[in-house]
């Protein structure tokens, strides 16, 4: 029901809003800077001042030189693409995948608004499933609470390549984009030619229980986004020590991958405390 959507949505941006302002306010305006100078105004010029920075149209109409003022282009266009695939549906703690997504999209959100910048959304599985076009203010970041909370994807499937080459076109301009992913997926070459033109972070959320296969008997595991299942018995010692190597190997191709291309991420857990390590991933911007 919508009072019950409204309800979420209040309580998603209690949470988003104070730890915006109260932990990640100084973080994220030092993590996320202006790119690029761009012209104020023109003064007198003064003992001192560059040649090079003159503005000889202005002097000769004055017949007195006069110097171009540049300021830090503070403004940014931040982005979320934001996986809404089938195998984000999945949680054995308190919360699902989609849950801590959903929060961790919202404060970044809070905290783009808060630093006066735009702020837009594309949710995606194997496709893009809403674009939410980047723009300034609360009512704003609402709509994309709402969205995400509200949102029934059309496929379960990943694919990163379409949404990228989807921001590419519609975001003409360098953005920073925040890739919240559970990381199920393939990566090809359209990531590296998406982060060279955009400053790019991923924050990857999986649920602990995708990397350790409890000793509980025989097990259905279903498969999210392919929608099919197995019976597997997970007593088996050589079983669970096959099924942690190759989620072991998954995450370090992941990791790998990011690095090859010079992407900021971060791994979250369902059960973590998440704000540790966005101000871990902020810091670590910091310094570059």
């Amino acid at each position: 029901m919508y009072s019950d959507l409204l309800k979420k949505v209040h309580k998603v941006e209690i949470k988003a809003k104070g730890l915006s302002k109260n932990v990640f306010s100084g973080q994220y305006r030092s993590a996320f800077k202006g790119r690029g100078m761009t012209f104020s105004e023109v003064r007198e010029y003064s003992y001192g001042d560059e040649i090079r920075s003159i503005d000889w149209n202005v002097s000769a109409r004055f017949n007195h030189p006069f110097v171009k003022i540049f300021e830090e282009e503070r403004e940014l266009t931040i982005m979320l693409m934001i996986d809404v695939s089938g195998s984000t549906n999945f949680g054995t703690n308190t919360c699902l995948k989609t849950d801590t997504i959903t929060e961790i999209a919202a404060i970044l959100a809070f905290s783009a608004i808060s630093n006066n910048d735009k702020v837009g959304a594309i949710l995606f599985s194997d496709k893009v499933e809403l674009y939410i076009p980047p723009k300034k203010g609360s009512s704003h970041c609402l709509r994309i609470i709402r969205e995400l909370l509200s949102f029934k994807r059309t496929n379960n499937m990943t694919s990163f390549k379409g949404p990228f080459e989807f921001l590419n076109n519609v975001i003409k301009k360098r953005c920073t984009c925040f890739l919240i992913t559970d990381g199920f997926g393939t990566f090809d070459k359209g990531l590296q030619i998406f982060s060279r033109k955009h400053d790019v972070c991923s924050i990857i959320v999986n649920d602990p229980m995708e990397f350790t296969l409890a000793d509980i008997g025989m097990v259905l595991i279903e498969d999210c986004e392919k929608k099919s299942s197995v019976w597997i018995d997970s007593s088996d010692d050589k079983t669970r020590k096959e099924f942690e190597k190759y989620r072991k190997h998954q995450q370090k191709e992941l990791i790998q991958t990011f690095t090859k291309f010079g992407i900021d991420y971060v791994n979250i857990k369902t059960n973590d405390d998440y704000t540790k390590a966005l101000i871990k991933l902020f810091a670590n911007r910091e310094r570059l």
